[in-house]
């Protein structure tokens, strides 16, 4: 019964906390302070009245448009909040310690911004990548992570995203997946970091093929990879330990 109330709580907390990851991620694109002022519409600038800021539950009431000037409101706006919500869930369900808990929650939300931004504007944000890169190493010093196992983590994923640009001039990879996938090997740590690396290049290469074969892209067209890496992250947060141990099983244990 505890354990439905807390799931139930950390469920609503996160979809709130998706709400204010909606306005961090507006008001990095329009370069606006997210800790001034409040909410407003961004089509007639409206301030929004408590009504209008319930998560999910007011775009639904109002039919996904705003109240004062009908104006379409964007599905990422539950979309994220949901989102949120699921993950903030699972972090609860999988991580050990209260701290932990904490950490990680607020490592998700910074991904999520990243994912969408970069989604939305081929940009991976460098405020943001270097709060969550300056929040793990905090992190890493607090627990005494092991400094060998770092190294080896921080070699695979920035090393090598690093010698991408290197050989392409940056043609192939941006400077913003590099410094994203330095934090991937911070906060991800080895072996975990080599299954996100591996299942971001496995779906980008898949999303890619299937848009060019439906003509939506080209060979030459730009994608952002920013959204595959942060996939492969969460994805590793969660389940990498089963993804190694069931590889594992599958091709080296005879």
């Amino acid at each position: 019964m505890f354990n439905l109330f807390y799931s139930i709580f950390i469920f609503l907390f996160g979809i709130i906390v998706g709400s204010f990851l909606n306005s961090v991620i507006y008001r990095l694109e329009k370069g606006i302070s997210f800790l001034r002022g409040r909410s407003f519409c961004p089509k007639c600038n409206h301030t929004l009245n408590w009504m209008d800021l319930i998560p999910i539950l007011s775009y639904v009431f109002l039919g996904g448009k705003c109240r004062y000037c009908k104006a379409k409101i964007s599905p990422q706006y539950p979309i994220v909040e949901l989102i949120t919500g699921l993950l903030f869930l699972s972090v609860f369900l999988t991580s050990g310690s209260i701290l932990e808990i904490l950490f990680n929650f607020v490592i998700v939300s910074l991904l999520i911004v990243i994912f969408i931004f970069d989604l939305k504007h081929y940009i991976i944000p460098d405020r943001i990548v270097y709060l969550a890169i300056s929040i793990s190493l905090a992190w890493l010093l607090y627990i005494k992570a092991d400094i060998l196992t770092t190294i080896y983590a921080l070699l695979v994923s920035f090393g090598f995203f690093l010698l991408i640009v290197l050989i392409s001039k940056g043609k192939w990879m941006g400077v913003g997946d590099v410094k994203l996938a330095f934090f991937m090997g911070l906060f991800l740590g080895w072996p975990n970091v080599l299954v996100a690396l591996f299942l971001a290049f496995f779906l980008g290469s898949t999303v890619g093929i299937f848009l060019m074969l439906n003509k939506k892209k080209s060979f030459s067209s730009e994608i952002p990879f920013g959204p595959f890496l942060v996939i492969g992250s969460l994805i590793a947060l969660f389940e990498a330990e089963n993804i190694v141990n069931w590889y594992l099983t599958l091709f080296l244990i005879q």
